[in-house]
């Protein structure tokens, strides 16, 4: 009794491994603009709606750095990470923090 309790519980965990959605990915670029790096990394979720995504701790630091204070930084990372535009498309999130560095640079 206890194998073929072993051999079931076995079998849930493998068909709860195959069932499990796709890994999370994170992805991490740097940008140089006016001398200043700054880190954009955001964490992707596992779907390709946004729903999970936000911006890692580097890329709000990074921004801090720059010279956005800390709202704003956090405000920036939110619309850059979670932009339904740039799933799957880093570089287009890229774009878009650039586009921001244009309209509000830092420390204005």
């Amino acid at each position: 009794m206890f194998k073929s309790m072993t051999r079931a519980a076995l079998c849930g965990a493998f068909l709860l491994g195959a069932a499990a959605p796709a890994t999370a990915t994170t992805y991490e670029y740097r940008m140089v603009v006016n001398t200043v790096q700054v880190t954009v990394s955001c964490f992707r979720g596992p779907f390709s709606e946004v729903i999970w995504d936000r911006p890692n701790p580097v890329f709000i630091d990074s921004l801090v750095n720059a010279g956005y204070t800390f709202p704003e930084a956090h405000a920036i990372g939110e619309r850059v990470c979670r932009d339904p535009s740039t799933v799957d498309r880093p570089d287009a999130a890229i774009n878009v923090m650039y586009r921001i560095f244009a309209e509000n640079p830092p420390g204005r």
